[in-house]
């Protein structure tokens, strides 16, 4: 995992302005646009257990406070406690006429729970075995919990006469019984407004008395200081706050935590509000019902090689591009100033349309207007930060790449498709993918101290077909869509 750590040398221009890597991108097929991590909202599809993979509703995963209630996890190192069996030797009462002396003893299964990687059990924690291996395991009691609940007793007090009060201002009724039959009210305020006087001792014990700050701090064991420490008997910073009810000190005094539950999550387009990734439902499953990455739809760019870079020289630059789509495309570089307005064309090459600026709005075509849909949230374009200082000698020709072939991988045989490429442009192609040559020299201002890279931009404008039917566009679209384009081709290695 590495390649994780190395910065990322191909960058796309989110429409937003966010550069990010083809691998972090998705492109919406609705908007025709690519959309970045800022370009989507998170949604939450279903909640998992990640050991037994249990699917959870909403509500089930409230109350039991989005923890598993049959997984645990160890409090040491943090991994997934598993079900041990072992025999205890129980004892069975002599019968009737025997001696008590000869008392026999069976063995007896019994469960507990061990760790397979610090070797941490149960038993350790003075945890008693079960009997049945499918729980039962005695909860940790919070020191806290009738403070805590009754603070959440009396919010929710709080929070039905704040709905009580403004659902009152919406509606009057013009008896007064009638108001106190229509809304849920507490028995105080029931007397307040017949007149009767109003009971002092309820009213002290809805509300929970207020937390006292203390300046009073418990002073340090005696023996602190003259007893050795044994840190392998103490628990860490991480341990600790893994239980912040108890906060234990000792090891020994650790028990096991439930399971946290995770969520699989959809993102959808902030624009058009269409899903853009969407995983199935099963949680063993790892396919995805939509998977809109940019990776499946814009051509992918990669740097091959590139010959040492110096001030005012040219150096030749290979590009390799692979296609894909199922689509047969062609690309064309072009200079970072040119218009980002795309070019809709119609599948049928007989019938040319004009571009549809409605089409390209932020609204897609397919959504008819609704009062549940949401106002769009369109993330404020940022401006772009890293600057090209390098000229590049963009090509006169366009790069044709054929669709994606599985099985032109495993094909040994050579390039098929017998293209009239320009030998000084394509200097390599095998199914679809295809090497170019471009010509980069670099800025005379930079230094070779500085520690400056050279970087390069251009905008590719690609091919794409949308084969999404609309209302008004019933056959598939050829759009020219155009994406800018950053790279950081290497640093300046001196003047020859």
């Amino acid at each position: 995992m590495s390649y994780l750590n190395q910065p990322d040398y191909v960058c796309y221009v989110c429409n937003c302005g966010s550069l990010k890597p083809i691998s972090k991108i998705y492109f919406c097929r609705h908007c025709s646009k690519i959309r970045c991590g800022y370009c989507v909202c998170q949604e939450v599809d279903s909640h998992y257990c990640p050991n037994c993979m249990e699917n959870l509703p909403s509500s089930e995963v409230r109350l039991k406070k989005n923890k598993c209630s049959n997984c645990f996890k160890c409090p040491c190192c943090f991994q997934t406690l598993s079900t041990r069996a072992g025999h205890v030797p129980l004892r069975v009462a002599p019968a009737d006429g025997e001696d008590s002396k000869d008392v026999k003893t069976t063995p007896k299964k019994v469960y507990y729970l061990s760790c397979s990687l610090c070797r941490w059990t149960s038993r350790d924690a003075g945890i008693p075995d079960q009997s049945m291996a499918t729980g039962g395991w005695p909860e940790q009691e919070n020191p806290h919990t009738s403070r805590i609940n009754a603070l959440i007793d009396y919010h929710k007090i709080l929070a039905s006469i704040e709905k009580q009060q403004s659902e009152r201002k919406k509606f009057r009724p013009k008896h007064p019984y009638m108001q106190i039959a229509m809304f849920r009210i507490t028995s105080a305020m029931v007397r307040k407004h017949i007149g009767h006087p109003t009971k002092p001792t309820t009213e002290s014990t809805d509300q929970p008395s207020p937390a006292v700050a203390s300046t009073e701090v418990e002073e340090l064991p005696t023996d602190i200081f003259t007893e050795p420490v044994e840190i392998t008997k103490i628990t860490t910073l991480e341990q600790r706050l893994q239980q912040p009810d108890v906060q234990t000190e000792n090891v020994n005094e650790l028990r096991p935590q439930h399971r946290q539950l995770l969520v699989r999550r959809s993102q959808r387009c902030r624009v058009c509000e269409h899903n853009l990734c969407k995983p199935d439902f099963c949680s063993q499953s790892a396919k995805f019902k939509i998977q809109l990455a940019a990776f499946y739809h814009v051509p992918e760019v990669r740097i091959v090689t590139c010959e040492p870079l110096r001030p005012g020289k040219s150096s030749e630059l290979l590009l390799k591009f692979c296609n894909p789509t199922q689509h047969q495309t062609q690309v064309v570089l072009l200079p970072l100033d040119t218009p980002m307005t795309p070019i809709l064309t119609i599948v049928d090459e007989k019938e040319e349309v004009k571009q549809d600026n409605a089409q390209q709005e932020s609204e897609s075509p397919n959504l008819l207007p609704s009062i549940v849909r949401q106002v769009p949230v369109v993330e404020e374009t940022k401006p772009i930060r890293i600057i090209a200082n390098a000229d590049v000698v963009f090509p006169q020709n366009c790069l044709i790449l054929p669709r994606r072939d599985d099985a032109a991988e495993y094909d040994d045989t050579g390039d098929t498709h017998n293209f009239q490429d320009d030998p000084k442009f394509v200097i390599w192609r095998k199914g679809n993918k295809a090497v170019i040559k471009l010509h980069v020299t670099p800025h005379e201002n930079i230094k070779e101290n500085n520690n400056q890279p050279v970087v390069i931009g251009f905008v590719m404008q690609y091919r794409y077909v949308n084969t999404i039917t609309t209302l008004e566009h019933k056959a598939p679209q050829k759009l020219d869509l155009k994406v800018k384009l950053y790279l950081t081709i290497g640093n300046i290695v001196g003047s020859a």
